[in-house]
Order: structure tokens, then sequence, then C-alpha cells
């Protein structure tokens, strides 16, 4: 449904996406992930026809951005950062004008709109004006306008930035919501999103995409940090170069919390399972295993060795 191509965007001097290549299959949700300034306003942008990129192509429901421009904008709803509300008119009116400017008349206005404003939980809010509405609302509000017309495919640029933990929680119950009917990009900063949210997800960082793949696969195949955090009563003084020796494991921090109780954080290589064996060395040891959980990376550690290995690259 989404298709990118060695798309890039260069201003004077200033690449701010650098041959970037990803897709999108229909009624998935894809996040596009990437810090402050790493090149997802611009994509998007470019997607939603408002920029030209300076190489490659792009397709939105099978139509070229550039070359189609109008017949991509009648395939998308755009929610940008600000959402492009007029805050003097009524919810009801709003969607209404829009409607009508996406090409709707007649009873289909009243029906599309009545529809929308189910969908996004508006009803209540038909005759207030929108300056009138929490930032949450206005945020429903731009999402309504953005799927009034039903499209195909939904370009969400940093839906619940600046909303409160509540109202964005009632945001991503709404994209999620939008599943299967829709083909959403969903770009975002904030990596709860993504992994709450989307089911796919694409990391872009200084302009490049460096990683795609679902959150549990990304967590999987990049798994430094995985492991085992124990608490062991006991003198371990004898456990600890047994536990260095196991096949698999890479590293073994200790926390003493007094002369008889330790937190061990047991870090493994990719792949290697060696639970079992930890428990049997400690429990053979005579010491007291009060607690042992496995502990996997977070879409937050995931994404952190990524842009930072990436920078790293970039400096040498």
């Amino acid at each position: 449904m989404i298709q990118v191509e060695n798309l890039s965007k260069i201003y004077g001097t200033t690449t701010a996406i650098d041959d970037i290549s990803f897709s999108v299959a229909k009624g998935e949700i894809i996040g596009f992930l990437g810090p402050n300034g790493a090149g997802k306003t611009t994509t998007m942008r470019i997607l939603t026809g408002f920029l030209p990129a300076s190489a490659g192509t792009a397709k939105i429901a099978g139509y070229d951005v550039y070359s189609q421009s109008l017949e991509v904008r009648r395939n998308i709803g755009y929610l940008p950062e600000t959402p492009p509300l007029y805050t003097d008119m009524t919810v009801e009116g709003f969607l209404q004008f829009v409607a009508r400017i996406k090409g709707m008349t007649g009873k289909t206005v009243t029906k599309k709109v009545n529809s929308v404003m189910e969908k996004c939980q508006l009803e209540d809010k038909r005759k207030v004006l929108i300056h009138k509405l929490s930032k949450g609302y206005k945020q429903r509000v731009g999402i309504a306008q953005a799927i009034v017309h039903e499209p195909p495919v939904i370009i969400l640029d940093e839906p619940t930035v600046g909303l409160d933990p509540r109202q964005i929680m009632e945001v991503r119950n709404l994209i999620k919501s939008l599943r299967g009917e829709h083909t959403i990009i969903l770009s975002t900063h904030i990596l709860p999103e993504v992994s709450m949210t989307c089911d796919r997800v694409t990391i872009i960082n200084r302009g490049k995409v460096i990683a795609t793949n679902t959150p549990e696969n990304l967590r999987t195949e990049l798994s430094a940090g995985a492991g085992y955090h124990l608490e062991i009563v006991g003198n371990i003084q004898e456990l600890i170069p047994k536990i260095k020796q196991i096949s698999g494991v890479s590293e073994v921090k200790i926390a003493t919390h007094d002369n008889n109780y330790h937190t061990l954080k047991i870090t493994s290589e990719l792949n290697s399972e060696i639970g079992q064996e930890i428990a049997k060395i400690t429990v053979n040891s005579g010491l007291g295993l009060a607690e042992m959980r496995q502990t996997r990376p977070t879409l937050e550690d995931v994404f952190i060795q990524l842009t930072t290995t990436e920078d790293l690259e970039e400096e040498n």
C-alpha cells in the first residue's frame, strides 16, 4: 500500500533523509521511529505531497506521490504534528467543511461526519467550538478530519505529543481501532507508542533507515542485555567463577546488600539458554535462591543500541 524506494531530501548542504526504502502492507500499522531530527517529518511531508523529494520514488495505493499527487491526496488522510484545525468553528461544522473540500456532497457529508464523530467519540462535542476543547479532544478532531473520507492510507505525525497519560491512552486506542480498515504509518519518537500500537517498526537515524522488523523480532535479534536476575542468600565467593564458566554467559554483575544477600545480573550471549544451568549450580552450591527471573531487552534498549552504534560508525 505504501512503497518507498531510495528516497532522499537535501536542503542546501544538509541531507535530511538519505536513500531510505521501506514498505507498508495493506491494513498494517507501522511505526516510523527515530530521535528528533532523524528525518521522520520530512519523510511524512514527502509522502503527503507537501514536499518534493530530491531523489527516489514513493507510491501510495499505486500512485506516485510526485507525478500523481492529486490521486495520492485523495487516498490519504494526514494528521501533521500540529492538527490543522479552524478553532472558531464547531466540531461538526469543521468536519462538514473538511468533508466538502474532500469532494463529498449532500447526504453523504452528514453520513460520513456522523460516522467519524462516533468512531472518534466526539458526539457529545458536536456543537462545541474547537478552541474550547482540551488538547486530547483537539487531537481526536485532527484524526477525524484525516479519516472522514475513509482513505485507505492514514499518515500520523507525532499524534500523542503533548498529551497527558490518559489522553495518550485514548488516542492510542483510537488508532488501534482503525487497524485492518486502514493502512497506517505512525511517526513518533516515543518508544511505548510503537510497542503498544504498531505491528512493525522502521527505525530511522540521521536520515537513514537502520532497522525494520516487528518490535518483538527486534528485541530478539538485538538481544544485548538479555539474561537473568538472581537474588541469592549466602556466601557467593565460590559461585561466581562457576557461573562465569557456563557456556553462553558474557557478563556477571554483583550488588551486595549485606554480607549474606546478593543481587546478580547475568548477561547471556545471543541465542544462549543458560537458565537451567545457573539454577542447578546455585542450588547445588547450597545457597538460597530467593528469586530468579529472566530479563529481556526493552524496545528502548534496542533503540539505544541501534542509534548509538550508528552514531559511532558515523563518527569513525
